[in-house]
């Protein structure tokens, strides 16, 4: 089964605009705009199982949200380390003081020390936390990133 080359530039123009539409000309915008185009110039459906991306290509994470995170959810046992995919997976973990256990996912997706840099998935076993919660967590990781910063900048 193919797909119509046009049906597929067509749908790539779409996304392209629409990608446009809500963001600014920083470096993800770019690689965005390239995986879309990258998209476009595949021929058939099948293309899309074929590995096409470069080997050498590598993916940069913030050295002080990386450290700053697993600072943090210190009290959670560190199941998986990926510093070439920017991931941290925590099994559940009880925090000092009691309460709930906790599990987490950081995904750290940019060498920028920037919240768009940050993506963190908490659950207990009852579920998901509120998004209160999350972002508590989440600010407490930044702002703990920008003080091993500033500590790095007086060296």
């Amino acid at each position: 089964m193919r797909i119509d080359r046009k049906l597929l530039t067509g749908f790539a123009g779409l996304a392209l605009i629409a990608l446009g539409a809500c963001s600014g000309n920083d470096e993800a915008t770019l690689r965005q705009r390239e995986n879309v185009e990258a998209f476009a110039q595949r021929e058939t459906i099948w293309d899309l199982f074929r590995n096409v991306d470069d080997p050498n290509r590598t993916v940069e994470v913030n050295k002080y949200i990386w450290a700053a995170a697993q600072e943090v959810l210190d009290f959670l046992p560190l199941e998986t380390a990926d510093p070439f995919s920017g991931v941290l997976a925590y099994g559940y973990g009880t925090p000092p003081g009691g309460g709930p256990a906790y599990r987490a996912t950081v995904y750290v997706q940019d060498p920028a020390l920037d919240a768009r840099s940050l993506n963190l998935a908490l659950a207990t076993r009852a579920g998901p936390v509120t998004p209160a919660t999350s972002r508590a967590v989440e600010d407490a990781i930044l702002t703990r990133a920008r003080q091993l910063r500033l500590r790095d900048g007086r060296l």
